[in-house]
């Protein structure tokens, strides 16, 4: 650092460095960047108090969650009808929680290998950055958005997923930063070393990912992703259900050779029930006129116990009926955690369907054409730990969103790098269709195929590869990711002790 870098204004840089680190994920993809904005981190964590470690590490992660979950904002105000200033108040008390986790990291590590070796520094502040990320993603139901290892799904860390998974893919990226760190602060030739660990680690990751561990379980599939570009403005409005239905059967049936046609979520934007009779039973006769199988967004509600509860589901129509319902809900979306006392804050906020009902945790993938298909709505495809839940069955991936909440923003690129990511881990294909887009088709290995453009209505034909097979991360999830941090934590630890114990 300069010499003229009072603390404040390292204090000031590592908000920037946060700031910055939402470039390196879509649609930017500067990948490299986040292995410098996590050095730079690193670096203004050396020498620092554990309480400015925690400070700067707090800025660190209110840049980055402000500016990459920025598309939040539009969903409560523009589409939520919450008051500017009460949305922008939310959002700060979210990002300032989300900030603690980065505060928390840098807190111990300076607490527990400031006086360490560069090696043991290395391994430690990277492990703890992981563990932070693992518990940012199940904590009070998991925020994983903007975990480090998507923004390497262009780089050749991404090898690491069908191994360890998206935390594996984050550890060796907080590893590499840990390098930088180190060769900034050292002689030339000293930081020769750490270059050559750096590249090491990156072939490594690189040959894993050649490692292929599915084949293709059948013949393949023509699927046609609908994306109806309805807008919210309309959708939950009565006057405009028989147009909305129109623009998708339309949208759907004018293709030809279809085996199957995917609608994103509540393409039908009304219950189950209300048109189980008619429009259901026509699209189901018109899909096996042209053996075509329809999977669609709908909603469904039943009353269990003198208890009404309303389902976010997916439903198959066609040859092979089945029903998904969305099992992991969106805190503030779709229920509202903590209602007693976080209830005033949300008080204005007009959702359609934002007290619904949980489906099973563990479901039966839907069939398809003799194949299956592992469904999840929306920010399921978040939690990689629970889309493995339907492998090795299912033979293809489906995600159903409706990303109109977020407007021209950056959210819907980084659900699609984070299905990509999805794709890469469990070895399966993965149709992503959306109301808005970006509507894609993902392969195998993460890599988008075919996509859609955003805001207009369009249909995306392409061909899906049916897979089997099981990638270490399927087999496994997040435990083996999880065991190996806990051994190096314990390893490092106990070194330090057993150190300290010798210079008694």
């Amino acid at each position: 650092m300069p010499l003229q870098a009072t603390p404040a204004r390292l204090d000031f840089l590592a908000l920037i460095a946060g700031g910055l680190l939402p470039l390196a994920f879509s649609p930017v993809s500067l990948y490299p960047l986040a292995i410098l904005s996590l050095a730079l981190l690193f670096v203004l964590w050396r020498d620092a108090t554990p309480a400015r470690a925690a400070w700067r590490g707090f800025l660190f992660g209110f840049g980055q969650f402000a500016v990459g979950v920025s598309w939040l904002y539009v969903a409560l105000h523009t589409y939520g009808d919450m008051s500017g200033a009460l949305a922008g108040l939310a959002l700060v008390l979210f990002f300032s929680f989300l900030a603690c986790y980065p505060a928390l990291v840098g807190w111990l590590q300076v607490r527990l290998f400031s006086s360490a070796g560069p090696w043991v520094q290395i391994l430690g502040v990277s492990s703890l950055w992981t563990l932070g990320e693992w518990v940012r993603g199940w904590f009070l139901t998991g925020f994983p958005w903007l975990a480090v290892g998507y923004s390497q799904i262009n780089g050749p860390l991404a090898g690491l997923a069908p191994w360890l998974g998206i935390y594996g893919v984050s550890l060796a990226a907080a590893v590499s930063a840990g390098l930088v760190a180190q060769a900034w602060r050292r002689r030339p030739t000293a930081a020769w070393g750490y270059a050559g660990a750096l590249i090491a680690l990156w072939l490594v990751a690189w040959l894993a990912g050649r490692v292929d561990w599915v084949q293709p379980a059948g013949a393949p599939l023509r699927v046609a992703l609908v994306q109806g570009d309805v807008p919210l403005t309309q959708k939950w409005m009565p006057a405009y259900r028989q147009s909305i239905l129109r623009r998708y059967t339309a949208l759907t049936f004018e293709q030809r050779g279809v085996d199957l046609a995917v609608w994103p979520e509540a393409a039908v934007p009304f219950f189950r029930d209300e048109v189980e009779h008619s429009f259901l039973v026509q699209l189901k006769h018109a899909a096996e006129a042209r053996h075509m199988e329809v999977l669609l967004g709908i909603l469904e509600r039943e009353r269990v116990g003198g208890v009404m509860h309303y389902y976010n589901s997916v439903i198959g129509v066609g040859k092979d009926p089945g029903v998904y319902r969305k099992h992991h809900l969106v805190p503030f979306g779709e229920y509202l955690p903590f209602a007693a006392e976080l209830g005033w804050l949300f008080d204005d906020l007009r959702i359609p369907m934002s007290d619904l009902s949980p489906g099973p945790a563990r479901q039966p993938p839907l069939r398809i054409d003799g194949q299956t298909v592992g469904m999840s709505i929306c920010y399921e495809d978040a939690f990689g730990s629970e889309i493995i839940r339907a492998l090795p069955q299912a033979t293809l991936l489906a995600n159903v969103t409706e990303d109109a909440w977020y407007g021209h923003s950056l959210a819907s690129y980084q659900q699609m790098e984070m299905a990509r990511m999805r794709a890469l881990e469990a070895g399966r294909e993965m149709m992503l269709a959306t109301n808005t887009g970006v509507s894609a088709i993902i392969d195998s290995h993460g890599n988008v195929v075919a996509r859609a453009p955003q805001f207009r209505p369009w249909v995306l034909v392409g061909v899906v590869t049916p897979m089997r097979g099981t990638t270490p991360y399927v087999r496994y999830g997040n435990r083996m990711i999880v065991w190996l941090l806990a051994a190096i934590m314990a390893g490092l630890v106990a070194a330090r002790y057993l150190r300290t114990a010798a210079r008694r």
